[in-house]
């Protein structure tokens, strides 16, 4: 298992810097869309000369403004007598402006295709080394939205709106040197929109802003409402909850949806603003433009040209203001997939020792969840090839046991060794790889039986596969289905029992060969004969294994060469079974009051 390094853990990304991260392997593409876009604007702005000089020098009788171009190409007079050359040259710079934008269309779309699958890549690594402290603080649907939603946002933003900043400079300042150039009063006029665009537009972002952040938050506890009816589809129908989680679904998206129009409402008064402007400055050039040329201080094709201009300085300027806009939403997917990034990976910062298999002890181990303690001071040993049976009332620390060994959680205080090697020196890979863990609620992958069982093996073979689901009792059921061990499982195992599921974990654990292995109440949800049966085949097999049988059911305890007995996070009893069922302690009321009762009623 690899883990997250030092350097990493280090790494906090700022908002530009996580963008550069992203970026790389896809900066080329947009560099050559941005050189692309451009040449595409340089050409943009020949066409309105070519007009001008068209209509006043060739068309009418003024002086060419551009007289060394012309004579270059023969002259007024030979231009008048051979308009195709005119023709031709407006089909070059055409065609030349089709090839550019082509390219940079192309790799403007293949750099952001680029930079999607890079994020994607990077944010499912680092979600895959968050500790599980962090995931049982964050929603499932919330990450997904993260992941998602967010991710084609910034996408968006870089391809649609950030590449095209230098096109857009370069438009506005081009642009206006060539309105000025023509008529200087007029101009002025169209300065003037520039900084009032710009200023709305930041207005604008301030408060938009916060309203894509609440509607994205919004959005994320909805795509939580989802998932946790999709993954809980059974829970749902068992308790005939469909009419209250739609009624819960409803609101929520009420919420949502009304955030969303509020924001719409906002952008419709921000783009019919701009565009009352954007109108009123062509309209009033238009206007102002005519009377300058019935007054002779402005030559009909300068006024074509002039109001050319204009239209490629509105556009850039509108789509800077645009850009502006979008930043606020943009900034707020930046900042929700950054709290992704900058979130601390599980850490390996001990010696990285290779694990050897050996007595495994417990020392003074203490741990609480945020401020409930769950584990107080508790202290055993277990030697290696031994089975230690585990039992104790609900919420009394067992799982937490397993949790700790396996170094999904940290105690607060004492230590955890295996063969006298302080665990948080073992490297974590190896650690995880040599403690085989089945847990109460095993979840498998959609995907066949086989595929299921063989998930913790690299190169598994089919021989293997069947000798792990013969020792978990499981063979028999595989061989009842049509598809025998091709049978598609569902998603998170939906088309098995509890009890075909438990098996399958174990199959899937026994693949490991593991010198360790953990069974946290896994064998509750088969009958007790089954349990049995499995429990004497990993005694043939495993004998050399230390396990940790984590059980409410006594039965499955008293072949342990030890049990512990948890309360309130306390080990009350420790010893043989024989010893704690003479003791007459907890242990003991507790083998009698199964003995006496039915198994449903007397398991703790």
């Amino acid at each position: 298992m690899a883990v997250i390094s030092m350097e990493q853990k280090a790494k906090k990304f700022s908002r530009a810097a996580m963008i550069v991260h992203f970026l790389k392997g896809s900066t080329g593409f947009f560099v050559i869309s941005v050189l692309s876009s451009f040449l595409l604007s340089i050409l943009q702005m020949i066409t309105p000369r070519i007009v001008s000089v068209t209509v006043d020098s060739i068309i009418g009788d003024r002086p060419p403004e551009y007289k060394k171009i012309v004579d270059l190409l023969g002259g007024v007079e030979y231009l008048k007598e051979n308009i195709w050359i005119i023709a031709v040259i407006s089909a070059i710079v055409g065609v030349s402006v089709t090839v550019f934008r082509y390219l940079s269309g192309y790799f403007n779309s293949k750099g952001a295709e680029s930079l999607i699958k890079n994020i994607r890549d990077l944010l499912f690594k680092k979600v895959l080394h968050l500790p599980l402290s962090w995931h049982m603080k964050n929603r499932t649907g919330d990450i997904i939205q993260r992941c998602t939603t967010d991710t084609e946002t910034i996408r968006s933003f870089i391809a649609d709106q950030l590449t095209r900043l230098l096109n857009i400079i370069i438009l506005i300042g081009v642009s206006l040197f060539c309105v000025f150039s023509i008529h200087k009063k007029l101009a002025l006029l169209t300065l003037i929109t520039i900084p009032i665009v710009v200023s709305y537009s930041y207005v604008f972002y301030k408060k938009s802003s916060r309203l894509f952040t609440e509607c994205d938050e919004s959005e994320g506890v909805l795509s939580s409402i989802a998932q946790e009816n999709l993954t809980g589809s059974r829970v749902v129908k068992a308790f005939g909850r469909e009419a209250y989680e739609k009624a819960k679904f409803e609101l929520q998206n009420e919420d949502y949806t009304s955030k969303w129009i509020h924001l719409c409402r906002l952008l419709s008064v921000y783009w019919g603003t701009t565009d009352f402007v954007a109108g009123a400055q062509i309209m009033l050039v238009l206007v102002i433009g005519t009377v300058a040329c019935l007054n002779q201080t402005l030559t009909p094709g300068n006024l074509i040209s002039f109001i050319s201009y204009n239209t490629m300085l509105i556009w850039p300027v509108r789509q800077l203001g645009r850009m502006i806009s979008d930043m606020s939403k943009a900034g707020v997917a930046v900042d929700r997939i950054r709290y992704i990034m900058n979130s601390e990976a599980e850490q390996d910062l001990g010696k990285r020792l290779t694990f050897v298999p050996g007595d495994i002890e417990f020392k003074n181990v203490s741990f609480s969840y945020e401020s409930t303690t769950v584990l107080k001071d508790i202290s055993f040993k277990i030697k290696k090839g031994q089975v230690l049976g585990i039992i104790g009332a609900t919420g009394s620390g067992k799982t937490t046991i397993m949790l700790l060994l396996t170094r999904l959680c940290k105690p607060q205080s004492g230590k955890i060794t295996i063969n006298g090697i302080d665990i948080e020196d073992i490297d974590l890979g190896e650690l995880r790889k040599n403690i085989g863990t089945v847990m109460q609620e095993p979840f498998l992958f959609s995907g066949t039986l086989a595929e299921n069982i063989a998930i913790t093996s690299k190169n598994p073979d089919m021989n293997k596969i069947k000798t792990a689901a013969a020792i978990s009792c499981l063979e028999k059921t595989i061989n009842n289905f049509k598809e025998g061990y091709s049978t598609v499982v569902g998603e998170r195992g939906i088309t098995l029992s509890g009890g075909q599921k438990q098996r399958t974990a174990i199959a899937r654990v026994l693949m490991l060969n593991s010198p360790v292995i953990v069974l946290d109440d896994s064998l509750s949800a088969v009958d007790t004969e089954t349990d049995a049966k499995i429990r004497s085949n990993l005694s043939k097999n495993f004998n050399d294994s230390t396990v940790f049988l984590i059980s409410h059911r006594l039965t499955s305890l008293m072949k342990a060469d030890k049990i512990i007995v948890l309360s309130n996070g306390k080990i009350i009893e420790n010893g043989s079974p024989d010893e704690l069922l003479k003791s007459g302690g907890e242990f003991s009321k507790i083998y009698h009051l199964q003995m006496t009762l039915p198994e449903d009623v007397a398991e703790v």
